[in-house]
């Protein structure tokens, strides 16, 4: 089953809120909330975007986004890096590992969706001016 955007998130709050925000952009959204069900969900579900938090039980975002690009079948998923780590070294590392973009938290659901929307190649922004 094909889906939209696989959000990798533990804290249920957060995970609640992208799943709402992305669903409400018309995505279909499926989630999981440790490192190691990651590339189980990735290679299952095949996502078109994967949201990755940084700071997941049993298998940190960084060790998960290495192992998606070590692997020819999953190397070119975009991955938005989601985290409360926004240190420049993080967002170093991240890059370095591959990552497409980085959004800090706390965020605002325009970053989030916008950023979503970017790596799924549509326009930016297109809502209308208020």
């Amino acid at each position: 089953m094909a889906i939209d955007i696989l959000i990798a998130e533990d804290e249920p709050s957060i995970l609640e809120a992208l799943d709402f925000v992305l669903k409400r952009a018309g995505w279909t959204i499926s989630a999981v909330m440790d490192g190691e069900a990651v590339m189980d969900a990735v290679r299952r579900q095949r996502p078109r975007v994967l949201v990755l938090d940084i700071m997941l039980p049993k298998r940190s975002g960084f060790e998960v986004l290495k192992q998606i690009r070590a692997d020819r079948s999953t190397a070119d998923l975009p991955v938005l890096v989601l985290t409360a780590k926004g240190q420049q070294q993080d967002r170093r590392i991240a890059e370095e590992l591959g990552a497409n973009k980085f959004v800090t938290k706390p965020y605002s659901n325009a970053d989030v969706v916008d950023a979503v929307r970017s790596l799924l190649g549509a326009p930016a922004d297109d809502r209308q001016p208020g």
